[in-house]
């Protein structure tokens, strides 16, 4: 390996995705409960003459998995970090897959953080060469923390500080 392509490997590399409480399992037995809960109170309105209810009751099953379904596929979303010492590259991939990649030298990037004395960190973002890119905007608190921590190491050992 050459002195220059030792320089162009990454010493840093993070994959950042949102977190989400309810797996596929979790999700399938939510979603067996409510319609299990539907198909017996609707029932018991049906038999009771009140057939209008049946229907409400499944348009409720039908939000609830739809708003399911959204939160998953935001849950697609992903940003790719990595450092090296010549290197910045930030490739962010929307839910639908379409993909942007930004590129900085390190020496002349800064990472900007907004704190909050309750929540912590409310915004992170790479400035340099006049532009200013936002990373990390879906994860909590503590994953910010974290994140931010190590890549503001990772920034210092690119620059050689």
């Amino acid at each position: 390996m050459t002195e220059t392509n030792a320089h162009e490997e990454p010493f840093f590399q993070a994959l950042l995705t949102p977190y989400r409480s309810l797996g596929r399992t979790g999700f399938i037995v939510l979603m067996g409960v409510l319609v299990a809960i539907w198909i017996g109170m609707g029932g018991l309105f049906l038999s009771m003459g009140a057939w209008p209810v049946f229907g409400f009751f499944g348009l409720d099953v039908l939000l609830v998995w739809l708003a399911f379904r959204a939160s998953y596929r935001s849950g697609r979303m992903r940003e790719e970090v990595a450092v090296s010492r010549t290197r910045l590259d930030i490739r962010k991939v929307a839910p639908s897959g379409k993909a942007e990649a930004h590129s900085f030298n390190p020496f002349w990037t800064k990472l900007r953080i907004a704190r909050h004395d309750e929540i912590g960190i409310t915004d992170m973002a790479v400035e340099g060469e006049g532009r200013r890119v936002t990373i990390g905007s879906f994860l909590n608190p503590k994953d910010r923390e974290s994140f931010a921590t190590a890549f503001g190491q990772a920034l210092a050992t690119a620059k050689g500080r």
